[in-house]
């Protein structure tokens, strides 16, 4: 903290009640009333330096002993003008970062320039102020912020921008150095939250600490100010902000409730969440995504304007896959429903826009290029091609990730008793096929939706099902849903049908299915020994999934629904999936419809099945 101390003289200031003076052997002639308080003083020093004392000394009445003046509205009341005030006696005075502008507005009210007298109050201000106090990083920053209580004073001298271009050349000659941080050592102990493309740090923000200091107005034009300086990067910008609404934004932890009306805390922190959202970076790896959908849970809480939820909406998808389930759990504000799932159904289609579609293999020229030396151009284009493939191929990974966040997050939602159907069936076909390698997880989204809401007819639950690919269930899931009573027959009869198929195509005993079926099965069997595929794992099920045949009632009682169910409906004539034959459900239905051995054939399926697959 730099200071400077004006004149020679001591402190000779006398105070009684709200009466001051200065010890003189002259009488004073002069009074002068600064927000209640009097002050007898003397019209020469004063007026030798004060421009608006003369002015106002010449038009008002001289009375006999006093001349009184009013002085309303003095800017940094009675401390700014007791300042002024000695530096006209010559008494000692001392400026800091704290009083620097309080002392300058106040120098400015009563025209203590040069006009008047050479080496003036505003002058020397002026020479304090731009040669001491902007130099130095921390006293930028306690100027700037006291410039929140002469708002108007201080922008029409210039001290505001003036202090916010001071701070943006610190951080842009340097933005990675923490040697002028003088609140290091004393936040170091909170860094550990800071992080920079997910990995964490104890120097980049440094200057971002700081900053966060400062209110949202000011903290908006300083960003802007290093923003257009091209030298931050992006990153840091992004974990400026991310430290800056960490601090001022509330920890909102409920929806409000009906009819709650938004107090004024909440509307300042609307407009600061409205502000943050405007200034974050375009570069996609700025910010978290997971910082994004904290932004996008606080706007829906706080009801910030649609503009400012479509963009994070926007920015959300473009990197969807790096999202989590417990980040998509937005808390929902306009109805019923527990958590807002047309946001992420938005979200979700702003990923599929942005993404590309999964990757080809090139196409290999031939002829006349290959018996001549490739130029420059051709190995350019074929660098494109190659950026091209590989862009592709992470869109395709992207896509699958984001395919196992939706059935994570369709688990989680479909506990909601006052979703709909149409809004879970919608969210759940927005994936494409090819992105789902496996259909675990959506079955057990179905089955929790099912559990949840046990009033669904059977049209219901056949269009719940109708994403549902059996092909691409687990055995252990197969075995779940062969015994599944809310499940509509066709879904468990397919799974019976695919299940014996397979176990039977593992053992080499199956003669009689047609070849486009024989052929669809061993390539989702070859599908499932790949390397990487999700289904080499799907053995290890974590024990708190409990998706285990054990607790489920005993197959015996399961074939006497089945049978009962089967008497009951009629559609299965019609194919089951993917050209699968009327001839083949017909053997299904009287597999099924034995009356006295479905124990025993059901018993032997489940055998060939778990043979099938330890010799897989």
């Amino acid at each position: 903290m730099k200071f400077m101390k004006l004149g020679s003289r001591p402190d000779t200031f006398y105070n009684s009640e709200s009466v001051r003076s200065v010890s003189s052997e002259v009488s004073s002639d002069l009074v002068v009333q600064v927000n209640g308080t009097r002050y007898l003083l003397h019209k020469f020093p004063l007026l030798s330096k004060c421009l608006r004392l003369q002015k106002l000394c010449s038009e008002s009445i001289e009375s006999t002993q006093h001349q009184i003046i009013q002085l309303p509205d003095f800017p940094g009341g009675t401390e700014s003008f007791e300042l002024c005030a000695k530096f006209c006696y010559g008494i000692t005075i001392t400026l800091s970062a704290y009083n620097i502008v309080s002392a300058r507005c106040a120098a400015e009210y009563l025209q203590m320039t040069e006009e008047v007298e050479k080496g003036n109050l505003v002058y020397k201000l002026d020479v304090f102020l731009n040669s001491c106090i902007l130099n130095g990083w921390k006293d930028s920053i306690i100027t700037l912020q006291t410039t929140k209580s002469f708002q108007l004073w201080s922008e029409d001298l210039g001290i505001t921008s003036r202090c916010i271009e001071a701070i943006a050349a610190k951080v842009l000659s340097n933005p990675l150095k923490v040697s002028l941080s003088h609140s290091y050592s004393r936040r170091g102990r909170d860094r550990d939250d800071i992080s920079v493309n997910g990995s964490k740090t104890t120097s980049k923000g440094w200057w971002a600490e700081d900053l966060s200091e400062l209110g949202i107005d000011l903290y908006w034009r300083t960003m802007i100010a290093l923003k257009s300086g091209g030298k931050v990067p992006s990153n840091l910008i992004g974990d400026a902000l991310r430290i800056y609404a960490s601090k001022w934004l509330p920890n909102i932890s409920r929806n409000p409730e009906n009819g709650e009306t938004i107090t004024n805390s909440n509307s300042k922190s609307r407009l600061l969440l409205e502000s943050i959202i405007s200034l974050l970076p375009t570069e996609r790896a700025s910010v978290s995504c997971s910082f994004l959908l904290k932004l996008l849970k606080a706007a829906n809480i706080l009801r910030a304007s649609s503009s400012s939820k479509s963009e994070l909406a926007r920015r959300i998808g473009i990197q969807l896959d790096e999202a989590t389930v417990s980040d998509l759990l937005i808390p929902n504000s306009s109805n019923d429903m527990t958590y807002d799932v047309e946001v992420v159904f938005t979200i979700l289609e702003q990923f599929m826009l942005q993404s590309q579609s999964p990757p080809t293999s090139p196409v290999h020229i031939k002829g006349r290029f290959e018996r001549h030396r490739r130029s420059r151009s051709a190995n350019n284009g074929d660098f494109e091609l190659q950026e091209s493939r590989r862009s592709s191929s992470a869109s395709h990974s992207s896509k699958i990730k984001v395919a196992k966040l939706i059935d994570g997050y369709l688990k989680e939602i479909g506990k909601d008793v006052n979703l709909p159907l149409s809004k879970f069936t919608a969210l759940a076909e927005a994936i494409p096929d090819f992105a789902r390698l496996d259909h675990d997880d959506l079955y057990k989204a179905i089955d929790i939706y099912l559990k949840s809401h046990p009033n669904l007819n059977k049209t219901e639950r056949k269009r719940l099902c109708r994403t549902l690919d059996c092909k691409k269930l687990s055995m252990e899931v197969c075995m779940h849903a062969a015994q599944n009573e809310l499940l509509p027959l066709r879904v468990v009869v397919q799974v019976l049908f695919f299940e014996q198929a397979r176990a039977a195509m593992a053992g080499g005993q199956l003669t009689d299915l047609p070849s486009n079926i024989k052929a669809l099965l061993a390539a989702q069997d070859d599908a499932s020994r790949a390397p990487g595929s999700l289904s080499t794992s799907r053995s290890m099920v974590q024990p708190e999934d409990q998706w285990s045949v054990s607790g489920l009632k005993s197959p015996s009682s399961n074939i006497s629904t089945l049978r009962m169910k089967l008497a009951e409906n009629d559609d299965l004539d019609e194919n089951f999936h993917d050209g699968i034959s009327k001839a083949h459900s017909s053997k299904v239905k009287q597999l099924c419809s034995l009356p006295t051995r479905p124990k025993r054939m059901f018993s032997k399926l489940w055998l060939t099945n778990r043979s099938a697959s330890e010799k897989s």
